[in-house]
């Protein structure tokens, strides 16, 4: 049985709830590690989910790492070549596992998001936010860096100089600064934010599951590739896709004036 990670699927739309409000759904000393790794593999294999949504249990999406787990690292024969690889085989497997999803994620977040918690939510696509939430990459206030990709994950959401900002200081902005910045898309009241994600969840999901894998794919593409490059990949996809049933799908009901049924994602 899950002890941190509650998988519920309804249609094509998975959604992911940290489930430790008690410890403020912290991402390491519990089993989180194993279950986003196997969450995440259950939805890869599954070619019906089209969607993921991700959000916390109570009142904090996630505080990030366990602070008191890591009085262990004190420990005269703990070197640092096996804490780095407690990060390589531990917390850096989420990054991966969320991060590399074919089908759209969206993070929403309920509440603070802080340290592994903010990053969490950039491994998203999207990420909305409730009024409650709070964002910071506040490793440096503890005294440690960004383990899990943040330095990699952060700037690609707002930008060098705020994502600079916000790790060189480790201060917290709230929602309506996320917006400003970038790092949220919108920004909604506390209680329409489940409402308003499987909203947007639904629509994503009404489009064909094997060209939005693809159109997700070139997306993540074009942010470390040549133009020239993507040029080609799209043109490889864009055959693919010429192909599909879900294609033809949708432009013979364009011509037919009436809504397509999509089938067999």
């Amino acid at each position: 049985m899950s002890e941190f990670l509650l998988y519920e699927q309804d249609g094509p739309v998975v959604t992911l709830t940290m489930n430790q409000p008690d410890i403020r759904n912290v991402l390491t000393g519990n089993t989180a590690v194993e279950e986003f790794v196997d969450a995440c593999g259950r939805i890869t294999t599954d070619r019906s989910v089209k969607v993921v949504m991700l959000t916390g249990a109570g009142p904090v999406f996630s505080s990030g790492g366990n602070v008191k787990d890591m009085r262990r690292f004190f420990e005269d024969d703990i070197a640092p070549a096996v804490i780095k690889e407690w990060y390589r085989h531990g917390i850096q497997r989420i990054t991966r596992a969320v991060y590399n999803l074919d089908v759209p994620t969206i993070a929403a977040v309920n509440g603070p998001a802080i340290g592994a918690g903010c990053d969490l939510t950039c491994m998203c696509d999207i990420r909305i936010a409730s009024e409650k939430a709070t964002f910071a990459e506040s490793f440096i206030k503890v005294g440690i860096v960004p383990g899990d990709g943040g330095a990699w994950l952060l700037p690609r959401a707002v930008g060098m100089s705020k994502a600079a900002e916000m790790s060189f200081t480790g201060d917290t902005i709230d929602a309506n600064e996320a917006l400003a910045c970038g790092l949220v898309s919108r920004v909604v009241p506390h209680d329409e934010l489940m409402n308003e994600a499987r909203a947007l969840a639904s629509r994503i999901a009404r489009n064909p599951g094997p060209t939005m894998r693809m159109t997700k794919r070139l997306l993540r593409e074009g942010q470390h590739t040549t133009l020239d490059t993507l040029l080609e990949l799209s043109a490889g996809y864009q055959a693919i896709a010429h192909k599909t049933p879900q294609h033809k799908e949708a432009v013979m009901a364009f011509i037919e004036k009436r809504k397509p049924k999509f089938t067999d994602d």
